[in-house]
């Protein structure tokens, strides 16, 4: 089952002083890039929080926040009377404002709030990394059915190129047909006598260069074997990343030896289906 890397989550805790918000968001990336945001008295937690993050997620830009709200009578930071009333004094020797714009400038100066850094509760974090595995959760539920998405239009589409490429092994007779009418028309043009034993010698030699079988061969393998990543246990977008790389390498050579309109088109459908899986392919986990 396949998992997109696309994913929200969030949840509130209500605590008897404050309320704590936690919001997770996921997008694409080759790699985990977590971004964090949070109170400084939490920041000693960064370390633990990155780590359940990371072991969840596996990869994805990543961006957590936890927001604190407190309650009615309950300040997160004190005021430092003493030094405002220092600053006060001092911008008094130099400025002739009232004692309210004082104010109001001394409680914008270092210091003038105080904030008493506490040690968090051991109770409040044990509440929080409960709360955090209910938002990975939700997360991780949300790149499920994201990826359900994802693998309906990955099967439509691998089975899209598989119909394409049926269709190129029955027009290939009539390819091969076509060549040989084409170069023998451009030697009769010639009006020129040639060795018709040494002609056909040439011509089995041109169109065995011509010749795609293997390439038909691998490029139907190819298309099996994406199908049976996409329905395995694991999300593995990196391996359905290379399968496709593989597919491509065959559709590329199929065109390259086609020289014949009718399936050069064909061809050109198929580059457009693998296109959209790869662009899609990026979101997957």
């Amino acid at each position: 089952m396949i998992h997109s890397m696309t994913g929200y989550g969030k949840s509130v805790l209500e605590l008897p002083t404050k309320t704590i918000r936690l919001e997770l968001k996921s997008l694409n990336s080759k790699s985990l890039d977590l971004n964090m945001r949070m109170p400084s008295m939490y920041r000693a937690k960064e370390l633990e929080l990155r780590k359940l993050i990371g072991l969840q997620l596996g990869r994805g830009k990543v961006d957590f926040s936890l927001y604190v709200e407190f309650n009615k009578g309950e300040a997160p930071a004190k005021i430092n009377a003493e030094v405002i009333k220092s600053y006060m004094g001092q911008l008094q020797g130099i400025s002739s404002a009232a004692p309210l714009e004082l104010l109001k400038m001394a409680v914008k100066m270092p210091d003038a709030l105080t904030t008493e850094r506490e040690d968090i509760d051991p109770k409040e974090w044990k509440l929080i990394s409960s709360e955090l595995s209910v938002v990975l959760d939700r997360v991780e539920e949300y790149r499920k059915d994201e990826g359900a998405v994802l693998k309906t239009d990955f099967l439509k589409r691998i089975s899209n190129i598989d119909a394409l490429l049926k269709t190129i092994i029955d027009i290939d007779p009539e390819r091969i047909e076509h060549v040989r009418d084409r170069l023998n028309k451009g030697v009769a043009d010639l009006k020129e006598k040639v060795d018709q034993n040494r002609f056909e010698q040439e011509l089995i030699y041109y169109i065995e260069k011509l010749d795609i079988t293997e390439e038909k061969i691998r490029l139907k393998n190819h298309l099996d074997y994406f199908n049976k990543t996409l329905k395995s246990d694991d999300s593995n977008g990196k391996k359905l990343g290379f399968i496709s790389q593989e597919i491509g390498r065959e559709i590329n050579t199929i065109g390259s030896k086609a020289n014949f309109a009718p399936m050069q088109k064909l061809v050109v459908q198929m580059k457009d289906e693998l296109e959209k899986i790869k662009e899609q392919l990026l979101n997957v986990l």
